[in-house]
């Protein structure tokens, strides 16, 4: 079975070596930890979707998104019928340092985690992925 991808994006907000992560409360990845984002809106970028649910989900207004990495995921019932597919743009996010992060939204709950965290978190291999990059990065 083929599908057309669903447009998606998410965002990456670190802040002293820890990243903002939402525990999604819906499909896709619901009861994980995640970057904040979810599906385009009609007429949306996908820039302009990644601040808009970045926005949503957190009540921070982010500025400046820089396409960082793009994934193609599916998902597949336990009989392997395709349940989503999408094509996800993960964009690294600036916000003022005093904005104060409150889930909102599908967001059942917030917080700020360091890449060892992040590894005992259910999260998605995009968002271990993603953490692990620019953690490395920053190191070197």
């Amino acid at each position: 079975m083929t599908s057309v991808p669903r447009p998606a994006s998410s965002a990456i907000l670190e802040r002293d070596g820890r990243f903002l992560l939402v525990l999604r409360r819906n499909p896709p990845s619901a009861d994980m930890y995640a970057f904040p984002g979810g599906r385009a809106e009609a007429g949306e970028t996908p820039a302009e979707t990644a601040l808009r649910e970045f926005r949503e989900e957190t009540g921070i207004t982010a500025r400046n998104p820089r396409l960082f990495e793009t994934y193609e995921l599916r998902s597949h019932a336990a009989d392997g019928t395709l349940v989503s597919h999408f094509v996800l743009s993960v964009f690294l996010v600036d916000a003022d340092e005093d904005m104060i992060a409150e889930a909102a939204d599908d967001a059942a709950a917030i917080g700020w985690y360091s890449l060892e965290e992040i590894r005992a978190l259910p999260v998605p291999a995009s968002v271990l992925e993603c953490a692990e990059r620019l953690t490395a990065a920053r190191v070197r």
